[in-house]
């Protein structure tokens, strides 16, 4: 085998995809769906999460939360294997909370990798890490993936400090869920 240098970013990787991926179908409300969680580990995350999940439900008409993962590893996005599981279970997913740099970059892409799976993702970051959000979508092929961005930090905040800041980001949640995006490269 010839001499090779890994680019661990996987920018070649991304770079020698020459298929276009385009963002999930939108739906027109979330009324009847079912809302999966995604849980990167990162303290209040999970509370972060199950707050939007409850305000989704009781707002806007959603079913249920029908799924709910933690990840083994905040740094390593999600493999096909969680994301069949999401597609059988669930109709759009949350995912985050980007409180850290690598945290971040995997959330990004995971949100990427549902997308491509055809499931409308709504990612968080918080606001300290919004290069290494981008970073990680241009080396996933999707220069213009959008999250929804909250203050830093998220991790040393009260309970209901964190019931607070998932009120506040619900709008931009469900404009994430229901609004029609444009195609990216992938």
């Amino acid at each position: 085998m010839p001499n090779a240098i890994l680019d661990p970013t996987g920018r070649a990787q991304a770079e020698s995809a020459a298929a276009e991926t385009v963002y999930a179908q939108r739906p027109e409300s979330l009324a009847g769906l079912r809302i999966g969680l995604l849980d990167n580990t990162k303290h209040n995350a999970m509370l972060f999460l199950q707050e939007l999940g409850r305000l989704l439900i009781s707002e806007h008409g959603a079913r249920d939360v029908s799924i709910v993962e933690t990840k083994q590893s905040f740094s390593v996005p999600v493999d096909d294997e969680i994301v069949a599981r999401y597609q059988g279970q669930c109709d759009v997913v949350l995912t985050g909370v980007g409180d850290c740099g690598s945290c971040s970059a995997a959330a990004v892409a995971d949100g990427i990798n549902f997308e491509k799976a055809g499931m409308p993702a709504a990612v968080v970051l918080t606001d300290a890490f919004t290069t290494t959000g981008r970073m990680m979508a241009g080396v996933q092929g999707a220069p213009d993936y959008e999250w929804i961005t909250t203050a830093h930090p998220m991790a040393s905040l009260t309970e209901d400090e964190v019931r607070e800041r998932a009120a506040q980001v619900l709008p931009e949640i469900v404009g994430a869920l229901v609004e029609q995006r444009v195609a990216v490269a992938g």
